[in-house]
């Protein structure tokens, strides 16, 4: 007695419908790798093998539509399986009456998707199947079941992802998982991790971490290196050429991930980064990988690699690196301009660190301020000091000259190793380029004789190789020649005794035209931790505390170059003095001499006091000229609530040549009188004198002309001219 058994695809149960099979039937067919495309033809097979189950069910051949451009991609999302985005479609215009699956997983292992699928299929009256059955999503139990299956498969992926997820940790922490090698490293067949044996891969990774330990910048490196064509190796990770040494020109990418990797440090790590799906988007250059802090790197397993550095100047290496990212909280890189204390001048008053501004000279001279406008930046507040930088620097120059003077001749033997080694590392990777070049010549010679001379076709092919190899050996050898001639392998004697005289001569060499800003900056940067800055008050004086390197500290003081009199620390005194000898009958001139003997400067950057100033220093403080007290004398009387300018001048604490700029403006009611020097008279009552201080005030916020416009508006200006208010805003825009 036999038994038959029928397929589930036999028993239809009513379920498929004429109108069904009006339609397409379609068979959705997806892997989720390449690998597993290859590996696992037999599932492949078995999924192409639906279309004969479409045309057992009822389908023509010709109804059956393939869907197979997911194979190779996961079904874990949708937004890069072009087939199933094609299916759904499909589905939604109503093309449909079937979808045929091996299993439900390979529609969809989201929720999201997989429901979404459902509700289409509901809608359009689709139905789905697959070697257990036939399923209607309008049926209750049929989506009840389908839902079941979604979820089964979407925890099934899961299970399969925390199995692996576990498995490669487990692995990581004992430092066997297999994970790319960064440049100057190999993997051999055994598992084993070493320094690359290339000895010119070892060479150039040598020198890169020897130039950031002197030049302290990513850029400064790369450009050294461009500069002296070295070329970084870098051994192929995928592709027919896999595992094979090519040559690279240096990038700023290649030159910070050899910096930042631990693997020069002999650790192996693993789970630097995540994944962020909100960086991940299509249309944008990002891989949604974004770095962890140190603190939540999975593993961290130092001593287990090669090492070409200590751990302890990787950590230096990655502190430089943070500290030259230009933030208000680190020091910054290296830039271009002449201020010496970049990133190292702090505010002494708030202890923020304090900004640097250029000016530029009417000769072009770019001269340096430092500000403390954090406050400014952030609030909408004022500054809290500013200074020129140019007498900070050459104090701090003086220090630092004083600081090295006692060390001078060793620095230039130093100076000299250290130019010596470097030239002997850059000659020594050219040799091994030649060294390299002069291989491949000798493979391409040896491959052209070892060939038949009869086959020609062949014999053709290598001696245009060997051409070619001797035509790169030859420019290499002539870039060689070019390089030694301009930079020599050894130091001349002469080259030696020259980096001996300028080291007997420290402020020489300090001001030489060859020694660019850079330089300065970075020889200061080595030596000064931080320069702390205190204006006293608003006047000349500056307190400066200099940090040194090695925590001890140097506190002086210094002179600033000011705007105005008034704001220097000795101001009182050099009035007083002033008025005195003014008092006593003497002229400008001699007064002049007199306090440039007694050691009284004025402010900016002058050293001395001239005629003209100090006239000026006299009118402001109201000291009468013996020609305005002939004058006085001569002419008559001033009537009630007249003043002389250089009187109210000194009562509204301002310059007379602003208020006879008032006169000529009309901001104040004058009078001429008919002596020869044609002299003013200004009429102002205790009013008028407050109306003056408050327009005093306001013009130094919003200027004399819109104030005196807030006190008088619409008003006809009297002047000599008799000008009218329209006529004196053109003249006050002209000034």
């Amino acid at each position: 007695m036999s038994v038959t058994t029928t397929a589930p695809w036999d028993r239809l149960d009513g379920k498929i419908q004429p109108s069904h099979r009006d339609r397409l039937a379609v068979v959705y067919i997806r892997q989720s790798t390449p690998q597993q495309v290859l590996d696992h033809a037999e599932s492949t097979r078995l999924q192409y093998g639906l279309k004969q189950r479409a045309v057992h069910l009822g389908w023509a051949a010709s109804r059956v539509l393939i869907i197979d451009e997911d194979l190779g991609h996961s079904a874990s999302g949708s937004v890069d399986r072009a087939g199933f985005q094609r299916l759904v479609s499909e589905v939604g215009l109503d093309h449909v009456g079937l979808v045929l699956g091996l299993e439900m997983s390979r529609l969809a292992r989201r929720s999201l998707e997989w429901h979404q699928l459902l509700e289409l299929c509901a809608l359009a009256g689709a139905l789905l199947a697959d070697p257990d059955g036939v399923y209607d999503p309008a049926e209750h139990n049929d989506r009840l079941l389908l839902g079941l299956k979604g979820t089964i498969s979407e925890a099934e992926l899961h299970l399969i992802k925390q199995r692996l997820w576990n498995g490669r940790i487990s692995k990581a922490r004992r430092g066997e998982l297999v994970v790319p090698l960064p440049a100057g490293y190999l993997r051999l067949p055994t598992g084993e991790i070493v320094r690359d044996p290339d000895e010119q891969v070892q060479a150039v990774v040598h020198l890169v971490f020897d130039l950031f330990d002197e030049l302290a910048t990513i850029n400064a490196v790369l450009s050294f290196l461009v500069e002296h064509g070295i070329q970084m190796g870098i051994r192929m990770r995928e592709g027919p050429e896999r595992g094979q040494l090519v040559w690279r020109r240096p990038s700023r990418v290649g030159v910070q991930n050899m910096l930042r990797h631990p693997a020069y440090a002999g650790v192996y790590v693993y789970g630097r980064s995540r994944l962020d799906p909100r960086r991940r988007q299509t249309g944008r250059p990002f891989t949604g990988r974004v770095r962890r802090p140190r603190e939540d790197w999975l593993v961290y397993l130092p001593g287990i690699l090669p090492a070409y550095i200590s751990t302890e100047r990787h950590e230096r290496n990655l502190a430089r690196i943070e500290a030259n990212r230009a933030r208000a909280q680190s020091i910054g890189a290296l830039r271009d301009g002449p201020a010496l204390l970049v990133g190292l001048v702090f505010c002494g008053r708030c202890d923020t660190r304090m900004v640097v501004h250029y000016q530029r000279d009417h000769d072009g001279t770019l001269r340096p301020g430092y500000d403390c406008s954090r406050a400014k930046a952030d609030y909408g507040g004022e500054l809290c000091q500013q200074l020129s930088g140019t007498c900070v620097d050459r104090y701090v120059t003086d220090l630092l000259l004083a600081a090295m003077a006692p060390a001078a001749l060793e620095v230039s033997l130093r100076a000299a190793e250290q130019a010596q080694r470097r030239r002997e590392q850059v000659d020594r990777i050219w040799r091994q380029r030649l060294e390299r070049a002069g291989y491949d010549v000798d493979r391409a010679r040896r491959q052209y004789h070892l060939a038949e001379p009869e086959n020609r076709l062949v014999v053709r092919e290598l001696e245009k190789n060997w051409e070619n190899a001797l035509a790169q050996r030859r420019k290499l050898a002539d870039e060689y020649d070019r390089f030694t001639a301009d930079q020599p392998r050894m130091l001349t004697a002469a080259e030696r005794e020259q980096i001996r005289a300028l080291a007997n001569d420290l402020p020489a060499l300090w001001q030489a035209p060859t020694t660019i800003d850079a330089d300065r900056k970075q020889l200061a940067r080595h030596l000064v931790e931080r320069v702390r800055l205190t204006v006293i008050g608003d006047s000349e004086r500056v307190i400066v505390q200099v940090t040194w390197a090695g925590g001890d500290r140097t506190d002086g003081e210094l002179v600033r170059p000011v705007a105005r009199l008034d704001q220097l620390s000795y101001f009182p005194q050099l009035a007083a003095r002033a008025r005195e000898l003014a008092a006593s009958g003497h002229r400008a001139p001699t007064i002049t001499r007199i306090l440039n003997q007694e050691g009284f400067r004025p402010p900016k950057r002058r050293d001395h006091f001239g005629v003209q100033g100090v006239r000026k220093l006299l009118q402001e403080l109201g000291c009468v000229s013996h020609q305005e007290q002939a004058l006085r004398r001569s002419a008559p009387p001033l009537g009630v609530n007249e003043w002389w300018p250089t009187d109210l001048a000194r009562t509204l604490s301002m310059p007379r040549v602003t208020l006879f700029g008032w006169i000529k403006r009309g901001v104040v009611t004058a009078r001429q009188l008919s002596d020869r020097r044609r002299s003013w008279v200004i009429v102002a009552d205790a009013a008028e004198i407050e109306r003056l201080c408050q327009l005093r005030q306001q013009s130094h916020g919003h200027g004399t002309r819109q104030a005196w416009l807030d006190h008088q508006p619409g008003a006809i200006i009297p002047s000599e001219e008799g000008t009218r208010s329209d006529d004196v805003e053109a003249r006050l825009r002209r000034h």
